[in-house]
């Protein structure tokens, strides 16, 4: 058996060749190289082995050929290509022992390609062919910049990704910070000030009547308020300070939550707009049907409609109380139709609130309207309508109130307010204490900084004082 390594140079790869031809005939003849030992037996340079001596021929004998050993030669250079170079010399018969060889080279590959794919492939990173005598790699001085690249899952660099883009990084000098903090001073305070006198200037008047308004022979108060007696309440409010019109009037509602979810999703808004939807009341359970009619407005937030009503008096005389364009002009033009009116509403065993005029359509009822835009907290006033007549200081306003909404079953608490306007809205005090604290607390902070600059004073930037600097141990 002859086996022979050739060198070749090829397209500037190193190319080290070793072929297998010709026929098996057994490992006595030509041992095969299995594959594992090919590329794996060890990573170092190939170590020659000696030929064996001649052995010298007795005199008269025939020359015997020189047979080689030569054992697999094992590369790991990562610019070859490797193959492999076996030839014989006097061919002879395949014998059952060469099919057995034959055999053993078959699983020997199999066994080889099982191992290619399970094992890791950084091995193989930078080899684009492997096969069964053939592995190639690029060389250094490859054309194709790409070839050497590593897998990797790492994103393609941008600035926005990699935030670094063009921006603004000021240093936070005593200057600035000092700076910073007197002009939130300067802006804060006035805007605080001018808030509370806003608020200030408002006049409000707030009458709770829930309790007065049951006659003191009814103890029991569900009862009362849902009994036929007259449920009317005589009231007197003196003014302390002259009001301008317009005047709000409000009711208030405590412990009432409209916010509740099952509340809140008890409509039909396509009901509400469209009278062709009339017979659509998906999501107004349970106040949908009523002896298999539909309502209209179905649902439970129209069902429960607040409907205490107030008439007013000064002098003996009628104070008009202006219900127009109390609601939301969006709401009247888009969310109630012009063409819908209210049917089998209220007719029901348990009337939850108010009735409507069946003869008016929803956009112009704005009672439901503005009841329909439900509150976020359990706490909160409606407008119940506008007085557009000034109140003077000492008037006495005469309130005739139809105690009729049952608010005493769940110990809620019901309001009347009066109240005027600012140009900031109506009497909230938060906003300017909220000005005025942050305000304060910036002049607080600036003067303490300036006193600590004026008699501490240091160099900005000074490695002095950093924590390893400051330290006797440096740690």
């Amino acid at each position: 058996m002859n086996c022979q390594r050739t060198n070749q140079t090829l397209n500037s790869k190193r190319v080290i060749c070793i072929h297998l031809t010709g026929t098996f005939l057994g490992p006595t003849r030509c041992p095969f190289l299995s594959l594992s030992s090919l590329f794996f037996s060890h990573p170092t340079t190939p170590k020659k082995h000696k030929e064996p001596r001649e052995r010298k021929r007795e005199k008269g004998s025939p020359a015997a050929p020189v047979t080689r050993n030569l054992l697999p030669l094992s590369f790991h250079h990562p610019n070859s290509i490797l193959s492999f170079t076996c030839s014989t010399g006097n061919p002879s018969p395949p014998s059952f022992l060469s099919i057995i060889t034959f055999s053993s080279f078959v699983l020997s590959l199999f066994s080889f390609f099982q191992f290619l794919s399970l094992s890791s492939l950084k091995h193989f990173a930078k080899v684009p062919k492997i096969s069964a005598f053939v592995m190639a790699t690029t060389s250094a001085g490859s054309s194709d910049p790409t070839a050497n690249r590593p897998q990797t899952k790492r994103p393609k660099y941008s600035k926005f990704t990699q935030q670094e883009l063009p921006a603004c990084k000021p240093i936070l000098t005593p200057q600035a910070v000092i700076s910073a903090f007197l002009i939130v001073t300067v802006v804060f305070i006035p805007i605080g000030v001018a808030s509370l006198i806003a608020s200030r200037d408002v006049v409000e008047i707030v009458d709770r009547y829930e309790e007065e308004c049951v006659p003191s022979n009814w103890t029991d108060k569900v009862a009362f308020i849902q009994s036929n007696a007259d449920k009317a309440c005589r009231r007197k409010l003196e003014v302390p300070k002259r009001m301008k019109s317009p005047i709000h009037v409000y009711y208030q509602l405590d412990n009432f939550y409209q916010n509740h979810r099952r509340y809140v999703k008890s409509r039909n808004d396509e009901q509400l707009r469209d009278s062709k939807k009339g017979n659509s009341t998906s999501g107004c359970q349970p106040e949908d049907y009523v002896n298999g009619v539909p309502i209209v407005p179905c649902g439970l937030i129209a069902w429960s409609m607040f409907n205490d009503t107030y008439s007013f008096s000064r002098n003996s005389q009628n104070v008009t109380v202006n219900k127009n364009e109390i609601s939301w002009k969006s709401d009247r033009d888009h969310k109630f139709g012009k063409d819908v009116f209210p049917k089998n509403f209220q007719n029901g065993t348990i009337i939850g609130g108010a009735r409507l005029d069946e003869d008016i359509p929803l956009s112009k009822q704005e009672d439901l309207i503005v009841w329909m835009r439900t509150a976020a907290l359990p706490t909160f006033r409606k407008l119940y309508g506008r007085i557009e007549v000034d109140l003077e200081k000492g008037d006495v306003i005469n309130v005739v109130v139809q105690n009729r909404y049952n608010t005493y079953s769940f110990s809620g608490k019901k309001k009347l307010v009066l109240s005027t306007a600012s140009w900031l809205g109506g009497k909230n005090d938060f906003l300017g204490i909220a000005y005025l604290s942050v305000g304060g607390l910036s002049f607080f902070l600036a003067m303490a900084f300036t006193i600590l600059y004026f008699v501490k004073p240091r160099q900005l930037g000074d490695p002095s004082y950093l924590s390893w600097n400051r330290s006797p141990s440096g740690h």
